[in-house]
Order: structure tokens, then sequence, then C-alpha cells
């Protein structure tokens, strides 16, 4: 079973995506861990893809379509895959059906806007450990200071609200047209509610997928 894992930044794809993994024994693929599996084990498409980052440019589609079919032929993806953060675009999407990846199921997570923007940018990290806060959701015990070490938290520049809904913005332009298209393909569709906690998520996900 190929699965495309669909949704806006801060719906808790990365949370979700490690559990359906698990549940379903099929490995959890981005682009990101393609292309260093890729340059890792030396491959043509790989050491390409590596040079042009590199160069801070763009992978082309047609590198990263190579490498996912590249990918796709290793033994742990006898059973399949789950796809999380690709495709991207429909133009990728149509690069899969050219490589002969079939996507069986396509699981949209989804959250309206204003609530990613509350989810992301109320998050609160102490640097030196990593721990995270939330000024809603989970507060330190004192305002702006670490539980543990009484240090500033910080905001992370990616938590930002401009920089949240610029990052909205980009995937409602260029990924959100992939939800239509997989609505007109043969797999199957199903629309979970990313509102939640991430057990009655996972929970939902669970009954969906059986």
């Amino acid at each position: 079973m190929n699965i495309v894992l669909l949704g806006p930044p801060g719906a808790g794809k990365g949370t979700q995506a490690q559990f359906i993994s698990d549940r379903l024994e099929i490995p959890q693929i981005s682009t990101g861990d393609m292309l260093r599996s890729a340059y890792a084990a030396g491959t043509e498409l790989g050491i390409r893809a590596k040079a042009i980052m590199d160069t801070g440019e763009l992978v082309s589609d047609d590198v990263i379509l190579g490498i996912v079919k590249e990918r796709l032929q290793q033994p742990d993806c006898t059973n399949g895959c789950l796809f999380d953060g690709f495709p991207r675009t429909i133009a990728q999407a149509d690069g899969l059906v050219e490589i002969g990846a079939q996507i069986d199921v396509v699981l949209e997570l989804q959250l309206d806007d204003q609530a990613i923007v509350e989810r992301m940018s109320g998050r609160r990290v102490h640097e030196g450990s990593g721990r995270v806060y939330h000024i809603k959701f989970d507060p330190p015990r004192k305002e702006g200071v670490d539980d543990v070490t009484g240090e500033p938290l910080l905001q992370r520049s990616d938590d930002l609200e401009s920089t949240v809904r610029e990052r909205l913005r980009v995937y409602r332009v260029q990924t959100a047209p992939l939800i239509d298209y997989y609505r007109n393909t043969d797999a199957k569709y199903l629309e979970i509610d990313g509102s939640g906690t991430v057990e009655s998520i996972r929970d939902s996900i669970s009954e969906a997928l059986s």
C-alpha cells in the first residue's frame, strides 16, 4: 500500500506519519530522507542532487523522481511506503504516475489556518535542552522561562506568526491543488480532522485505514 500524507504545515503530519509507518510496517519516506540515502549509497542521482544542493539550487523534479524510483526498489518498500511531504506539486504527482508508483490511499490532515497559527506561533523553546512549551496549551510554570534551569525561552524564527502565514500561503498555492488532483484518481481519499489531541487523531487514522 502506497500512501500520500497531505496537510498544511503545523497540522501534525510528522507525528502521525511515524504512527502510520509503525502500524502498517512500511517505511516513512520524505524528500530529505531520500536525498540523503541516495547520496550515502553513492548513486549517480544522489551525487548529482548533492552537487546541486551544495550550490544552493533546488533539485529538479526529474532528479527527485529518479531518486524516488531508486528508493522504491529497496527491499523495505516491498509492501509499500508512506510519502511524507512528497509530492508537493501536481507535476511531481504526475511524475509518480510516470515512474509506475501507484498511490493507493491519500490521507489529508485538515486544520484551519488560524488554528495552525495559534499552534505554531505559541511554541517556545529552551535552547540548551530543546524542551518545548506552548504559551496556551503547555505553558512553563513561570512565564517566559524554562521550568528546569530558569533560563529564558525563545521563539524560533520558523514559529513567528509572519513566517507561519507565509508557509501556509505557499502551501495553498503549491500543494493544496493536490487535494482536487487526488480526489479525481483511483486512490482512496480519507479526510482526518487534525484539531484534536495526538491520540484522538491517531485513533481516527487507525479507524479510517482499517
